[in-house]
């Protein structure tokens, strides 16, 4: 989809073409949650899919921390998190975490201390910041929040933010809470394509596969499927996006990722004999 286009409702969505996916890809935040909340009916829509056979991956933004819980406990098949640092899959016969980081244990450290010694530059420059309330839990990124337990800063200075990562060469990606910065060249796509090989032997294709999310930092996904969704939330974020869903939801949050998993369900069953 070109910067150009808008986004189709979902309700007019190509019904056999959703029929054939066996795997959602999914952000969290704002996309599975409202309101910082998940939702009781996304969740349930979590485990609707997993009963009707789809395999479920979120991709976050979130921390490793919150990742171990998330493959251990949700309805879920693995997860990519910290933007890409990392994916998890939790083996329930083995009972063990199998885990996929990006860059050797020595890499990820210095990375990580020169993103620690940027923390107080950015916090100096853009006044009304901070450190996001998770950061303890992660293992690769540097998490500055601009609306989750602070006042919500302007579009000017969550764009400072960025350009202070840039400025010292990490990559920056405005999620709908947080500016997420890291040293590397990988993101959500990049690992979800090593983790769907080495997890499942899969390769990411245009047929099979689907994906929900919301906001910019979710770009990479809209690129690649021809099946992307945004959650109604989206249309805030339009104006600044490069690549945009092919499809929106009526409903925003986890309203609209149930709206999605209901379409998913009902597309197999029309098309199953």
């Amino acid at each position: 989809m070109s910067a150009k286009d808008s986004p189709v409702d979902l309700s007019d969505a190509d019904a056999p073409a959703f029929a054939r996916v066996h795997t959602v890809l999914t952000d969290i935040d704002d996309t599975l949650t409202t309101d910082g909340r998940l939702p009781a009916r996304a969740y349930a829509a979590l485990e609707r899919l997993d009963q009707a056979g789809f395999r479920t991956i979120p991709l976050t933004g979130r921390p490793a921390g919150w990742c171990d819980m998330i493959a251990r406990f949700w309805p879920v098949a693995g997860i990519v998190g910290e933007n890409g640092a990392f994916a998890y899959r939790y083996d329930r016969q083995a009972r063990r975490m199998l885990r996929l980081y990006e860059g050797a244990d020595a890499e990820r450290a210095e990375r990580r201390a020169r993103l620690m010694a940027l923390a107080p530059v950015i916090l100096k420059e853009v006044p009304g910041a901070a450190i996001a309330a998770d950061q303890p839990f992660r293992v690769a990124d540097l998490a500055i929040d601009f609306r989750e337990d602070v006042a919500p800063l302007d579009a000017a200075a969550v764009l400072k933010i960025v350009k202070l990562f840039e400025r010292h060469g990490a990559t920056a990606k405005v999620s709908s809470i947080h500016v997420n910065g890291w040293f590397g060249a990988y993101d959500k796509l990049t690992m979800t394509k090593r983790f769907l090989a080495d997890a499942f032997g899969a390769a990411l294709s245009d047929d099979g596969f689907a994906f929900i999310g919301d906001s910019p930092n979710d770009e990479p996904l809209f690129a690649a499927l021809p099946l992307s969704v945004g959650v109604a939330n989206v249309r805030g974020f339009l104006g600044a996006m490069a690549a945009k869903p092919r499809y929106v939801t009526r409903s925003p949050g986890g309203e609209g990722f149930a709206e999605f998993a209901a379409m998913l369900i009902g597309a197999r069953k029309k098309a199953t004999p």
